[in-house]
């Protein structure tokens, strides 16, 4: 099971640590990233693992939110099965 992050806002320092030592912290895995700074703007997406995490998925979406709200960023997750049904036509 994968899970996609998405996180948005102003560039700042560390925010690929933060997330991904929260991620680690539950035990998510990422297994795919992609990030760019376009002038001040930081945009990233995650695939993570979800299949070992400590906490239920809920717990690990709200900590993100939460680490996101606490450093100006909106960090969204979205469990692949949500995810690809959104995308099916």
């Amino acid at each position: 099971m994968k899970a996609v992050v998405t996180v948005v806002g102003h560039d700042a320092k560390g925010i690929i640590a933060k997330v991904s030592t929260k991620c680690a912290e539950f035990g998510g895995n990422i297994v795919e990233i992609s990030q760019s700074v376009l002038k001040e703007y930081f945009a990233m997406i995650m695939v993570i693992e979800v299949k070992d995490i400590t906490v239920p998925f809920a717990t690990l979406v709200e900590e993100l939110r939460v680490l996101g709200t606490e450093n100006g960023l909106d960090i969204r997750t979205m469990h692949e099965d949500i995810f690809n049904s959104m995308h099916r036509i």
